[in-house]
């Protein structure tokens, strides 16, 4: 069988969670508007009759470097590279970005095949402007492919799907059949926290903010999560809590109810916001709270 590793990769919010949840036909990566949600590398794995894709979704590569999580989110990036067989780029909109040059380096330097996929082209009403962006992208690198897409719609998937699988080399396969990702239903459950908390705050959502699962109890009919949300600076935590707990008591309520359909069972969600001040830019506190891809 067609069996081997494919990795998503593109600039922040592009729509990778958002592609690959939709190839799995069921949700492993959080999703939101907020550049920057996934922070992790991310395996989904799809086992059909045709062999076995293992999609790898990666932060999205960016610029700035300034604090040591963003030098994490570009490393495990670029780092996802190492060990793929096939890489499909997502990008939106028919333009080139200045940080586009560079992944056209590390394109270079991969020697992989690569595929471009645009997404949501069912925004874009000159279907002729399509064709001439992909006539230049053809120009600028030797894509294998080039596929117009809409990740939310569904557009086109079924044939990114198709190309992907015939990329793959023939081997056993590397995961069991019903398997669908590498991650724990701990890890999960921290995430989904998260995407509630990016949903639920928008604009006032302080980017140096994560979450930590301290305790995760699994009883009979019940499975107990204790999480602490950490935060840099008091005011932060103000921002999370909300007037008279309100805002804390929504992201509980949201995330209890997607972590009780990821487990098919009851779930008892406790909450707690904490400071740690600078725990964004310190290697250790990233290396305690989990960023260890």
């Amino acid at each position: 069988m067609n069996c081997g590793f494919v990795a998503l990769i593109g600039r922040p919010n592009v729509g990778k969670s958002t592609l690959m949840n939709h190839l799995l036909k069921q949700k492993i990566s959080i999703t939101s508007r907020k550049p920057q949600t996934t922070r992790h590398r991310i395996l989904g794995i799809n086992t059909t009759d045709a062999g076995q894709a293992i999609y790898m979704d990666t932060p999205g590569m960016h610029n700035s470097e300034k604090r040591a999580l963003n030098r994490y989110l570009n490393r495990t990036a670029e780092t996802t590279l190492l060990g793929v067989d096939v890489i499909v780029w997502l990008i939106d909109g028919l333009s080139w970005h200045e940080y586009d040059e560079v992944i056209f380096k590390k394109l270079e330097q991969a020697g992989l095949p690569v595929i471009l996929a645009v997404n949501k082209v069912d925004k874009v009403a000159d279907k002729e402007a399509i064709l001439t962006f992909f006539n230049d992208a053809q120009h600028r690198f030797p894509f294998k492919h080039l596929v117009p897409i809409s990740a939310l719609k569904r557009t086109n998937l079924e044939q990114l799907e198709s190309l992907i699988m015939a990329l793959l080399p023939e081997r056993d396969l590397i995961y069991p059949e019903d398997q669908v990702t590498d991650r724990s239903e701990r890890f999960l459950a921290a995430e989904i926290v998260r995407e509630k908390l990016t949903r639920r705050l928008g604009d006032e959502l302080p980017y140096a903010l994560t979450v930590e699962i301290e305790r995760y109890e699994e009883k009979p009919g019940i499975t107990k999560i204790y999480a602490i949300i950490w935060v840099e600076r008091l005011t932060q935590k103000n921002i999370v809590i909300g007037k008279d707990g309100e805002m804390l008591k929504k992201v509980g309520t949201d995330a209890r109810l997607d972590i009780e359909k990821l487990l098919g069972q009851k779930v008892y969600l406790q909450l707690w916001v904490k400071v740690k001040k600078g725990w964004s830019d310190s290697e250790r506190a990233l290396q305690s709270l989990g960023f260890n891809d």
